[in-house]
């Protein structure tokens, strides 16, 4: 299998179309076509059902795909072997992990990584996990670091931090008049107010559609923000309320003067903090050291 032309088809397939693909690639359609017709003259079957949008696989394409994705981690894990056998300490990895995970986390992880390997580069990707976690699957970041549900079988988690939950709540909330602070309460006693919420994508955001559908209420959404720390401070100067992470609370910050915190009771989450990386990718050294200071100086900063 031609490592480039299967690069190149796996691109297709995740953007939905040749024209996409094409323009993310940087190549002519035309080109892009014709390669196309190549590995399925030299396959011998079509991959690629054309007649719907976007397009979807033949079962021989499933199975190209599926070739497609292994070859390209042999051909990623011998460079990778390559690379440590001549440089232990020199290379470059590619992290993904969302902003806000990243800004509790990367201030205590990367001075400690970097003092032990100040010759190997870091490419950040920064989306939410869910984000995050297909573009582990997919193999375009090598490691991750999220809030997530251990559910698929190809990949390693290595457990940093349970996540608690809270109801943060202004104090000029009608629950906060109503329920004293720290009381644990179900999520039915905020069904009347204003909620300031995560956008779809983020690990909170899916909880929060969860709750809300089980105890069939739908709150007011004031504004959705990619940003817990924006959405903390938008709850309390709008006489909000939100569902945050407890370690996301500074207890001697500012926000426990002027909000109430409520452990919800009603939660029933599987999603913790972990790092990730697929099974079948060759982690080099530096890689390996990277995620238990990951989880040794992370479990700290949480």
């Amino acid at each position: 299998m031609n490592i480039k032309h299967a690069q190149y088809m796996l691109t297709i397939l995740q953007e939905g179309g040749i024209t996409n693909a094409a323009r993310k690639l940087y190549v002519s359609q035309p080109s892009l076509s014709q390669m196309v017709k190549q590995v399925e003259n030299n396959l011998g079957a079509p991959i690629f059902n054309r007649s719907k949008d976007p397009l979807t696989l033949t079962y021989a394409g499933q199975r190209y795909m599926d070739a497609a994705r292994q070859v390209l981690a042999i051909h990623e894990n011998l460079k990778k072997e390559i690379e440590e056998i001549n440089h232990e300490d020199h290379g470059k990895f590619r992290l993904g992990i969302p902003v806000q995970r990243g800004m509790q986390l990367l201030p205590c992880v990367l001075p400690v990584f970097f003092a032990k390997y100040p010759h190997v580069a870091i490419e950040l990707t920064e989306y939410g996990s869910t984000e995050t976690e297909k573009l582990l699957l997919d193999g375009k970041v090598d490691i991750a670091c999220m809030t997530t549900i251990p559910r698929y079988e190809e990949l390693q988690y290595i457990l940093i931090e349970n996540e608690e939950l809270i109801l943060l709540a202004s104090k000029n909330t009608d629950l906060a008049r109503r329920i004293p602070n720290g009381t644990p309460i179900s999520i039915l006693e905020a069904k009347n107010e204003h909620f300031i919420s995560n956008k779809p994508g983020h690990s909170v955001r899916a909880i929060q559609d969860v709750l809300f559908a089980s105890h069939n209420i739908s709150p007011k959404l004031l504004i959705e923000s990619a940003s817990i720390e924006i959405e903390k401070k938008m709850a309390i100067a709008c006489n909000a309320v939100m569902i945050c992470p407890l370690g996301y609370i500074d207890k001697e910050g500012t926000i426990p003067s002027q909000a109430y915190m409520y452990p919800l009771k009603d939660v029933d989450s599987k999603r913790h903090c972990y790092a990730c990386h697929r099974k079948d990718l060759y982690l080099t050294k530096y890689m390996r050291d990277f995620i238990s200071i990951l989880t040794e100086y992370g479990s700290k900063a949480l």
